[in-house]
């Protein structure tokens, strides 16, 4: 299958990996230089696969690391369904190549990354 266009990446998405950015700038995973290198690959991207390349190297950040461990996806689109099966790609998801027909269903999915954490997300591919 060829692949489709990139990924639209707008402030959503550039507001979330900025702050994963400071996360790992908090961590003192990154120094200050490297935090401005890799914000400026985010600030410029026009769309998602080149901006998750500012997250190239880094650790998955764990919800602990975050202060969010226990809250309710922001979404509030995931459902009880298999896997991590959702039906729209949450902002900042970034899109692979990856697709399969989902046996139960039928339906065609494409494979999503969350690059926060590193989660697969299955989102119906149109």
């Amino acid at each position: 299958m060829a692949a489709g266009p990139p990924a639209a990446f707008g402030d959503a998405e550039r507001d979330r990996l900025t702050i994963v950015l400071r996360e790992h700038y908090a961590l003192g995973r990154l120094d200050e230089a490297e935090f401005d290198r890799r914000l400026g690959i985010v600030l410029s991207a026009d769309h998602a696969d080149a901006a998750a390349a500012a997250l190239a190297g880094l650790p998955p950040l764990m919800p602990q690391e975050t202060g969010q461990a226990g809250q309710a996806p922001a979404s509030g689109r995931r459902s009880r369904r298999r896997h991590a099966q959702v039906t729209a790609p949450d902002p900042g998801w970034v899109p692979t190549a990856e697709r399969f027909r989902d046996p139960s269903s039928g339906a065609i999915m494409r494979v999503w990354l969350d690059p926060a954490d590193g989660s697969r997300h299955y989102v119906p591919d149109e």
